[in-house]
């Protein structure tokens, strides 16, 4: 059954609240097509706004739970167990060209464990959402990760490093010894989506380095209620503090790793 806890309801609310918001400002950035500097400006306000709505919904819901965001960093709460894990916006560059494909991530973190994620694209209005024990949903239907068991037959997402983040080489170590081997491979712009579509068996298979505690913690529980796994790309389980990830389902997510290991 897919009625969600109200725990579910009150992260599934404020997001919610912060994509009309988001909404208002993609149309219009749509139509305006901003001088360069401008239009940079306008996504980064839209942004730090769609942070503040998170914060104040969150934080009346919840009060003294810590919180983790990408604009405002870390504020700790009175209640120590407790953190949310946000980012107002992920698919930034996506939002900046009118491309439709970005999301408000929110996890909960208990004693250092994602508890309940939620991932919400405001443009196809799909809500996906988890918590720890109950499976993984979106709107109102179950998901599963992909049964595919060959790496032949799977399609995989992937980051690619952009100006001044990453490692391009190794990331292109990493291509050359999954490209030749997949079906496909494709490179979308929102981690946060990535993980969504593992979890909802669209993509077989998602890796990435260099990326944030507020990308990774929503999706990560998301494919593991899914019934997929993800770990490091060391095959540990310190996805947040290593900042790299690989989620997949139980049969390709060995075979991956050891072709990413290739590439080392």
């Amino acid at each position: 059954m897919s009625t969600q806890s109200a725990l579910l309801k009150v992260m599934s609310d404020a997001a919610r609240k912060a994509a009309r918001g988001l909404n208002r400002d993609f149309g219009e950035l749509a139509e305006l097509q901003v001088s360069r500097k401008g239009a940079a400006d306008y996504v980064s306000a839209a942004d730090i706004k769609a942070e503040q709505v998170l914060f104040e919904a969150l934080s009346k819901a919840r009060p003294g739970y810590g919180f983790l965001g990408e604009e405002r960093g870390l504020i700790e709460g009175t209640d120590k167990t407790h953190t949310w894990i946000v980012d107002p916006l992920d698919g930034t560059t996506n939002f900046l060209h009118a491309i439709p494909h970005f999301a408000i991530n929110i996890a909960l973190q208990r004693e250092g464990v994602v508890v309940a994620a939620v991932t919400y694209n405001p443009i196809t209005n799909e809500l996906f959402w988890a918590e720890k024990g109950k499976g993984c949903f979106v709107n109102d239907k179950r998901l599963r990760v992909a049964a595919r068991k060959h790496l032949d037959e799977a399609v995989l997402a992937t980051g690619i490093p952009f100006l001044g983040h990453g490692q391009h080489a190794k990331f292109l170590k990493e291509l050359h010894q999954i490209s030749q081997r997949v079906a496909g491979v494709r490179r979308f712009g929102a981690a946060a989506l990535d993980l969504a579509f593992v979890a909802a068996g669209r993509f077989d298979g998602f890796w990435e380095r260099d990326l944030k505690p507020w990308d990774l913690a929503a999706g990560l529980l998301l494919v593991s209620e899914a019934g997929g796994k993800v770990t490091d790309l060391d095959g540990g389980e310190d996805v947040l503090g290593t900042g790299t990830v690989l989620a997949s389902n139980l049969e390709l997510h060995p075979l991956v790793l050891e072709k990413l290991k290739l590439a080392a």
